[in-house]
């Protein structure tokens, strides 16, 4: 070791300033291609969607216009289908609505008294007009053994001449001809049937001689 001088190790600035520069460079391109940081002056890395204007309405294209209110004018309300028809006279009476399938009990002042739905027949056997209670049988049974009824109040004859009136539900067999949810339409072979506890109310309400108007 006596005549060797001793060996001075000094750093290259450059290469560490060049590979320094290299890791930047490398990490700046990574950050922004995940969004990081800003690929551009002027332009994010991250955008959100634009959102959709809110002062236009969706318009449904090729659809019409539709007047809500000139639809509901034309639906019948529950309180119009229920009020007493304009052409049924005066006075104490009966009155059966064809077309309702609907019979109101008014007193002498022109009150409705009850107001039900009923099953009148579904054949064209009773015309409109005005008619007189002219019999009445707390049981009877109807033509060609279709049934018993309870109740029966007799206003009127078919074609046939046998008796149209309204009364119970008629039982066949020991059960109903029809359920109490079809009272509202046409089902009878030529009477007005009605819910037990309404034909006990028109039963009391009409006594012979009664008027019973009959409207389309």
């Amino acid at each position: 070791m006596g005549g060797r001088h001793a060996r001075t190790v000094r750093p290259r600035y450059g290469r560490i300033a060049l590979l320094a520069g290299s890791v930047v460079t490398t990490l700046v391109a990574v950050l922004g291609g995940v969004g990081v940081l800003p690929t551009g002056a002027d332009e994010p890395a991250y955008a959100a969607p634009a959102a959709p204007p809110t002062s236009a309405a969706p318009t449904a294209v090729g659809s019409p216009a539709v007047d809500l209110a000139a639809v509901r004018a034309l639906v019948p309300s529950p309180a119009r289908l229920r009020a007493l028809p304009a052409a049924s006279g005066s006075g104490r009476r009966v009155v059966f609505s064809q077309g309702r399938q609907r019979v109101w009990l008014v007193d002498r002042d022109d009150r409705v008294r009850s107001t039900y739905l009923v099953s009148g027949s579904v054949t064209d056997n009773l015309r409109p007009g005005r008619y007189a209670v002219w019999s009445r049988s707390m049981r009877a049974v109807g033509i060609e053994d279709s049934g018993t009824m309870r109740l029966f109040v007799r206003f009127a004859r078919g074609p046939s001449g046998a008796a149209i009136g309204f009364h119970t539900i008629p039982v066949d067999d020991g059960r109903p001809v029809q359920s109490v949810a079809a009272l509202g339409t046409p089902r009878s072979h030529g009477c007005i049937r009605q819910r037990t506890a309404d034909a006990e109310r028109l039963w009391r309400f009409a006594p012979l001689g009664t008027r019973v108007v009959v409207v389309a």
